[in-house]
């Protein structure tokens, strides 16, 4: 099995910071790229940010210069630090790898996610 866990959500003041992490486990051969995502309510999952092995980055214009995405590749892990967090930011937020458990066998994973609550 793979699992993808999720912690680092909870509240915090707008203008706060936070950060997420996401460890993949299980029976990995490697992983590809890794990303995180979002959920409001009454809102379509967006891509907040990517980084792929390589470690190149993409970030959702919303989100640029206030979060950064970064990964270990030796624990398997991917964070998302946040700041200047504001009210919008509030969401459920999932990560996702592209993992493969052997050198010719990929799936896509999904965290549990996380909840995040930007509020005074």
């Amino acid at each position: 099995q793979v699992q993808l866990v999720e912690s680092g959500g909870g509240l915090v003041q707008p203008g706060g910071s936070l950060r997420l992490s996401c460890a993949a486990s299980g029976s990995i051969f490697s992983i590809g790229t890794m990303g995180w995502y979002r959920q409001a309510p009454g809102k379509q999952r967006e891509l907040v940010a990517g980084i792929t092995s390589g470690g190149s980055t993409n970030y959702a214009d919303s989100v640029k210069g206030r979060f950064t995405i970064s990964r270990d590749n030796a624990k398997n892990t991917v964070y998302l630090q946040m700041a200047s967090l504001k009210p919008e930011d509030t969401a459920v937020y999932y990560c996702n790898a592209n993992i493969w458990i052997n050198p010719r066998w990929d799936t896509y994973y999904w965290g549990q996610g996380t909840q995040v609550t930007v509020s005074s």
